[in-house]
């Protein structure tokens, strides 16, 4: 094995670059950054980029936008190479024009923040990254391709990240076909990260912090985006889209046997798509975002059998055993579309440990998944990101 393929690679890792901070300064509704008197009499700066999240917001630093503090992380936990992304909620919030623009500076601020920062070996910087579209309402399709042509042309820029809502109808609004041909035309990576979750009266009154919106709100958000897009044919339209899913594609593997279900059942949608719902997970990338090693197995599995749901209306026997074909086989098969990710800066520890047990956990959530070898291991680590990024070649 090459030394390249043990590389540890962080491919879901935020940023708001300076001049996005900056805008966010400048702002007085959410989202905003303000400056505060700390309960020690200490003037701190906060965060505010949900309207109904404790009007206190979450602390923010240099962490968020210096890249200097993103190395000094990257060093502390054996990380190589970071695959960067602007953190959410992007550029939402603003109107078509002004998000023209900034995503435009935004991008090139990337570029600059990559290709200005150290490199690993001669073919192999430590900073790569992925463009931000103007995904706004009224954002006209030239701004929304021309804008891909940008990203494309950006060498340390492998893809684009973007949340749930596209132009406000969701992204399997046909005003987005034209996006999603240009950005399969570019090879793009599709980065696909939560930020609004779901309806916050289901949480009730109790107050628990932030633990309902970001442990079920945001993975059901993505679960609910990328069955909406399964749905609608997008894959099948575009056979070589690459979509990566934030937090190993919320619940979607654990519900892919009953969305293929419900389809078949539904006189609808049931000869709508070329393939059984379940073929289209093995089309699809899922960070290990996930924190333990059963559900990582879990993910890598519903992977793994994706094959056998190439036929519409399959049934669940199509992936059941066969000679030679064991769990542990359609496991290290599923592994291949799996890549390690640390959500930095977010979920810092709380406590005084050098280490961030949100990035030890995801590691040794790796390690742990029964059936996967030193191979898979190590392309979950690293290995998968340099082939889907193309990285050091």
């Amino acid at each position: 094995m090459s030394p390249a393929s043990r590389l540890l690679v962080d491919i879901h890792t935020h940023v708001y670059l300076p001049r996005y901070a900056a805008f966010l300064r400048s702002r007085a509704t959410v989202p905003r950054i303000f400056t505060r008197t700390s309960p020690e009499g200490r003037q701190e700066e906060r965060l505010l980029i949900l309207d109904d999240e404790p009007s206190s917001g979450r602390p923010i630093g240099a962490q968020y936008w210096d890249r200097d503090e993103k190395l000094k992380f990257m060093d502390l936990h054996g990380i190589d190479v970071s695959v960067v992304s602007s953190a959410n909620p992007w550029l939402d919030f603003l109107p078509a024009p002004t998000a023209h623009k900034l995503a435009g500076e935004l991008n090139d601020d990337l570029e600059t923040y990559c290709s200005t920062g150290p490199a690993l070996t001669s073919n192999l910087k430590r900073l790569y990254g992925f463009g931000l579209l103007p995904l706004v309402p009224e954002a006209s399709t030239e701004s929304l391709v021309s804008t891909v042509e940008q990203i494309a042309k950006l060498p340390h820029l492998k893809g684009v990240i973007m949340g749930t809502r596209g132009l406000g109808k969701g992204l399997d609004d046909d005003a987005l076909e034209p996006m999603w041909a240009a950005i399969e035309k570019a090879g793009l990576v599709v980065f696909l990260h939560p930020h609004y979750g779901v309806d916050k009266n289901a949480w009730g009154e109790k107050e628990s912090g932030h633990v309902l919106p970001l442990a079920l709100g945001f993975p059901f958000e993505t679960t609910i985006a990328t069955t909406r897009l399964i749905l609608s044919g997008v894959f099948d339209r575009y056979p070589n889209l690459r979509l990566l899913l934030a937090h190993s594609g919320g619940a979607l593997p654990q519900l892919s046997s009953r969305l293929a279900s419900c389809i078949d059942h539904d006189p609808l949608v049931a000869s709508r798509l070329a393939h059984d719902a379940r073929y289209y997970l093995g089309r699809l990338y899922f960070d290990a975002v996930a924190y333990g090693s059963e559900e990582l197995g879990f993910v890598s599995d519903t992977i793994g059998r994706a094959d056998k749901y190439a036929r519409a209306g399959a049934s669940a026997a199509a992936s059941a055993s066969t000679k030679g074909v064991d769990g542990a086989e359609k496991r290290r098969v599923g592994s291949g579309s799996m890549l390690f990710g640390t959500d930095h800066p977010f979920f810092p520890p709380l406590g005084t440990q050098e280490k961030w047990k949100s990035v030890v956990e995801n590691l040794e959530a790796i390690d742990g998944v029964w059936g996967w070898t030193e191979t898979e291991k190590d392309a979950v680590r690293g290995g998968n990101a340099l082939s889907l990024f193309n990285l050091g070649s």
